[in-house]
């Protein structure tokens, strides 16, 4: 079975109807804050966020029993290879937002991107679902970008940023990056997921977004393929999309924007 033939669309539906009865079944921040060691992306593990990411690999699971060749690469598992592996890669995040989903906070998603190569240039299909508003956001390269039942569009913009989200935002770390947003954006906003945010400047909601810490590939490859779909732009620190690659052991400074000149003041921001 080729994997790219897949319905991808119907299998993350699925994953997503199997992650929200976690959520019902687990619905306090007591019960969410359990933990299982650390997983191949360097953070500790919660229990949820190990479920979440079974229900992810029951479905590749019957993928390879089908005959499909791929190598996951997720969060919590690192890279695990099916069939004979070869260059197409899924690239999972089971709970991006996990410090929301912890604290009962509605905002976190799951992160699905399926590539035919190892670089963020190589994603084909990208599937991104908000559980606070239950809502998917989706792309397929050369196809655009959805939200819900309706096509993503980028905002068309007037100059100055009026929207920014702001991710990885540690308090000692935003001071540089809001003074250099001074006079050119009129309001921040901080959802608590990469994946959503930056689907949200797919979705006109906001005008940029920048991350002031390094990101994870699982973070950003289903994100950044909705954004450019949408006709947005997107960087990854100096290097282009190829140059960013899809495996847990590389950390990169993440932007998104509507344009090349938004862009550029976001990563100005980041670098300040």
């Amino acid at each position: 079975m080729d994997v790219f033939a897949a319905d991808w669309p119907r299998i993350c539906r699925r994953i997503v109807a199997a992650q929200r009865r976690i959520f019902e079944r687990v619905v306090t921040s007591e019960e969410r804050t359990h933990y299982e060691g650390v997983g191949e992306g360097g953070d500790h593990t919660l229990i949820i966020d190990r479920e979440c990411e079974d229900e992810v690999f029951a479905e590749l699971e019957k993928l390879g029993a089908e005959g499909a060749s791929f190598v996951a690469v997720s969060e919590e598992r690192g890279e695990v290879v099916f069939g004979e592996g070869g260059v197409a890669r899924v690239v999972i995040d089971p709970i991006d937002g996990s410090l929301n989903a912890r604290r009962t906070i509605p905002s976190h998603s799951l992160s699905i991107a399926i590539a035919e190569g190892d670089s963020m240039a190589d994603v084909r299909f990208g599937f991104v679902h908000d559980f606070g508003a239950d809502e998917e956001f989706m792309a397929t390269r050369g196809e655009g970008a959805t939200v819900g039942d309706r096509a993503a569009q980028v905002s068309s913009g007037n100059g100055r940023l009026e929207v920014v989200g702001l991710e990885s935002a540690e308090p000692d770390w935003t001071i540089p990056a809001l003074q250099s947003l001074a006079g050119n954006a009129y309001r921040l906003r901080v959802v608590g997921s990469i994946a959503i945010t930056a689907a949200y400047v797919a979705a006109g909601r906001f005008d940029a977004f920048l991350s002031l810490r390094p990101c994870r590939s699982v973070d950003a490859a289903a994100a950044q393929l909705i954004v450019r779909e949408a006709g947005g732009a997107v960087a990854f620190g100096d290097g282009d999309l190829a140059d960013a690659p899809l495996d847990l052991r590389v950390r990169y400074p993440m932007t998104a924007a509507r344009d090349e000149a938004a862009l550029a003041a976001v990563r100005a921001a980041q670098s300040a």
